[in-house]
């Protein structure tokens, strides 16, 4: 096959190759896999990637990410994966945003040398949401006494049974 190659390369010698750049879609919620269910895990995706990265001649490889996000332990070793693929392969990598690219979805984007998004395109928002209740006045008015037993400090940060303290809040 390369020797067909080769005479073709010698016969059509005008003619330049054609860029290739391969695309691994990145689609869904990222979840590690299993046999229920499948999830955007490095696992799944790994053999995709090391397909697009082991292509010769590729000017760049492009993920198309779809994904609200998710695991962020999946995130982070598919980003890892990308980026240490990228590296062998001295090869940049370019992330096109579709609908949504957030919380993990964007971690992975920005595995990416360059991010490309459409205006109305979700893009960003990684962190985390905690909410709660204050119940500290609650138990006080019926007389309740709570007991709690920890060893170290900062284990009852966000206490619903405690009134909020600024330094909990500052530390999240």
């Amino acid at each position: 096959m390369n020797l067909v190659k080769a005479l073709l390369r010698l016969v059509f010698f005008w003619k330049k190759p054609r860029s290739v750049v391969p695309v691994v879609r990145l689609s869904g919620v990222i979840a590690s896999s299993s046999q229920m269910r499948r999830g955007l895990s490095l696992e799944a995706v790994e053999p995709q990637l090391k397909k697009a990265f082991a292509i010769r001649g590729a000017k760049a490889v492009a993920l198309i990410i779809n994904s609200p996000g998710g695991s962020p332990v999946q995130s982070a070793l598919i980003g890892k994966r990308v980026r240490d693929l990228a590296r062998k392969a001295n090869v940049p990598v370019l992330a096109f945003c579709e609908d949504v690219a957030a919380s993990g979805g964007y971690w992975l984007a920005a595995s990416a040398d360059e991010i490309y998004a459409n205006a109305a395109s979700v893009v960003g928002s990684i962190g985390v949401v905690s909410a709660g209740f204050g119940f500290d006045r609650a138990i006080e008015k019926l007389g309740v006494d709570r007991r709690v037993y920890t060893a170290g400090t900062n284990k009852m940060i966000l206490d619903p049974f405690q009134a909020e303290k600024d330094t909990d809040v500052a530390r999240l």
